[in-house]
């Protein structure tokens, strides 16, 4: 089969720009995938990130699918430790009796932000330990089979709203293989444990009522340009502002010059936050294929998520068609 494509889009928030801005640059991007034959988009959950705009991942969800006809949406993920199961199971619920055969449910255990945050979530530290038996009492209320007495998630889906563990250590990869769940991993930003965590999905699953083969997804990030050096140029200052936002968080707000970012990536814990973004194709459409399918291969991936971050708008756009196009080239 041909290697899948989809889309991880961060809703980012430009310099300047407000949320607003971001939800209207998420319809056009999930409206180009739709075009360009992308498989699905899905939107992270994330908190307290001044440019990250997808906290409120369910209601991103539902605002693009009423903005395009086909495409699959869903969370690439929700962090369940930050709910209640069946509060997820009816907002998922509710998106896919409004939008049937559209709807993922991509489910993490990390909390998605820092220890300040989880506090305000009101958030039990301890509350990851249940990941395991969370996952299925969710797919229970989704399935109608409650594990719960009495309890019953309303409403129901049209159809199914398929469950995929997403994780970047062995122990979403043990769980995918044991539940016989797609299994995504995070290597756009924790490459490490990429190999072994395959590996050990591939190994140890066990068919289920969902899926009856292990199914991997590998997450990349993309800039492609028609112009090699254009594609260099949309990752530097991509990565600057990567930089930027992650050094902010604990310095008041202040703004930092390129030339301190430069510097910062170049010490210690800078080369450890340029390690997170090892898995990047940068440059031409034949560049950016090459990279692709060079990354596949050896994890046998059925699917890639491409996180496509350039600045601006019309870039991550141009960069989605362009990587689109390069890959149905090379099925021909």
């Amino acid at each position: 089969m041909p290697l899948a494509l989809s889309i991880l889009d961060l809703a980012p928030i430009a310099p300047g720009q407000s949320a607003r801005d971001s939800f209207a640059a998420s319809v056009k991007l999930a409206q180009a995938a739709e075009r360009g034959g992308y498989r699905r988009v899905w939107y992270a959950e994330h908190h307290n990130m001044a440019t990250i705009a997808s906290s409120a991942t369910s209601i991103v969800i539902g605002h693009v699918a009423e903005h395009t006809e086909t495409i699959r949406l869903g969370s690439g993920g929700v962090m369940l430790p930050n709910h209640s199961p069946l509060v997820i199971a009816e907002q998922f619920g509710t998106l896919g009796a409004l939008f049937p055969g559209r709807i993922d449910l991509g489910l993490g255990r990390a909390p998605g932000t820092d220890q300040n945050t989880m506090l305000a979530m009101r958030r039990d530290h301890l509350s990851a330990d249940t990941f395991p038996q969370d996952v299925l009492e969710l797919q229970g209320y989704l399935r109608g089979k409650s594990r719960i007495s009495g309890v019953q998630a309303v409403p129901r889906p049209d159809g199914e709203v398929p469950l995929y563990i997403l994780g970047s250590s062995l122990f979403g990869a043990q769980l995918a293989a044991q539940l016989g769940l797609p299994y995504g991993f995070a290597s756009h930003f924790a490459p490490d444990a990429l190999h072994q965590a395959v590996a050990v999905y591939r190994d140890t699953f066990k068919p289920s009522e969902q899926l009856a083969e292990p199914y991997v997804i590998a997450g990349v990030n993309v800039f492609a340009a028609e112009d090699h050096d254009e594609a260099v140029a949309q990752q530097t200052i991509s990565y600057r502002n990567r930089a930027r936002s992650f050094i902010s968080r604990g310095s008041g707000g202040r703004n930092f010059t390129d030339a301190e970012i430069e510097a910062f990536l170049a010490s210690p814990n800078g080369r450890h936050l340029s390690t997170m973004t090892k898995y990047t194709a940068t440059g031409t459409p034949a560049e950016v294929r090459a990279f692709l399918e060079e990354f596949a291969a050896p994890i046998q991936a059925d699917e890639l998520i491409t996180a496509h971050h350039a600045e601006r708008i019309e870039d991550r756009v141009r960069s989605v068609e362009l990587t689109a196009e390069a890959m149905a080239e090379a099925t021909v």
